[in-house]
């Protein structure tokens, strides 16, 4: 070595065993196997900060890689945050991996205009705009989506658009980001849920699912009340379920009927 450490004669020669722990690698993007040795990639969003990131990633990637060298011919890593604040503090164990064309790192808040990026990725980049930009951004994209995309994909897009609005605006229910949006009731998932159901019947059924997810179990009188429901008030309380979080709120909007 050039450059031993200062205390290189203190250091002992060892032998030892590393027991592998379990990983668990959420994003990992696999070629065909039905074709020749492909290059697997593997994705890590971060969007907290963790000091130990890339020991992880690179232990659990390149293991993985060892265990099936076979099936891949090459390996890629792609890390996205949200910016480079929330990258580890300490890169010196990995500068030559995070320099290598094998390791790319992205930060969302330096790919430039939103309404200039693909789709997918303007997506992502929803995420790290600020509060006061962020429903005009959010319309602009439920826009081009239904431009740009097939009408099942739109729907797909506007359910992550409402999502990621909902983590942001946390003081608003989701059935307030939707009006913030210009979301229509008929644009709702649980609103084409009942419709695709068809009958009302199915379309009582389908309510009645909804509120047990949101209110746990239902008593008797409430699910007999919802029985007598018409289709125009089971739609009405499709809608209004999505403010529901107890089962006060049910019987609060079950009582104004008869009022």
């Amino acid at each position: 070595m050039s450059n031993p450490p200062a205390n290189a004669s203190e250091y002992r020669f060892d032998s030892v065993a590393v027991k592998e722990p379990r990983f668990e690698i959420d994003g990992i993007f696999l070629p065909p196997e039905n074709e020749s040795p492909g290059i697997v990639y593997f994705c890590e969003v971060q969007f907290q900060k963790d000091e130990r990131l890339y020991e992880r990633i690179f232990a659990e990637s390149l293991l993985y890689f060892y265990r099936n060298r076979d099936r891949f011919s090459n390996w890629q890593i792609v890390i996205i945050y949200p910016s480079r604040s929330l990258e580890q503090s300490d890169l010196s164990p990995y500068l030559n991996q995070l320099n290598s064309p094998q390791v790319h790192r992205i930060y969302l808040d330096e790919l430039g205009d939103i309404r200039s990026l693909p789709l997918w990725v303007a997506l992502m980049v929803l995420t790290t705009v600020e509060e006061e930009q962020a429903p005009e951004e959010a319309r602009y994209l439920l826009t081009r989506s239904q431009q740009e995309t097939s009408q099942s994909s739109s729907r797909a897009i506007m359910e992550m658009i409402i999502t990621i609005m909902v983590y942001k605006f946390e003081q608003l229910s989701q059935r307030e980001v939707e009006k913030m949006l210009g979301i229509t009731l008929k644009e709702t998932r649980v609103y084409r849920e009942i419709k695709e159901e068809g009958r009302e019947e199915e379309a009582r059924s389908l309510i009645l699912r909804q509120l047990t997810r949101r209110v746990e179990e239902l008593p008797q009188q409430a699910r007999e009340r919802i029985e007598t429901l018409s289709l125009e008030q089971l739609e009405n309380l499709g809608e209004a379920l999505l403010d529901f979080t107890s089962l006060a709120d049910l019987q609060v909007w079950l009582e104004a009927l008869e009022g």
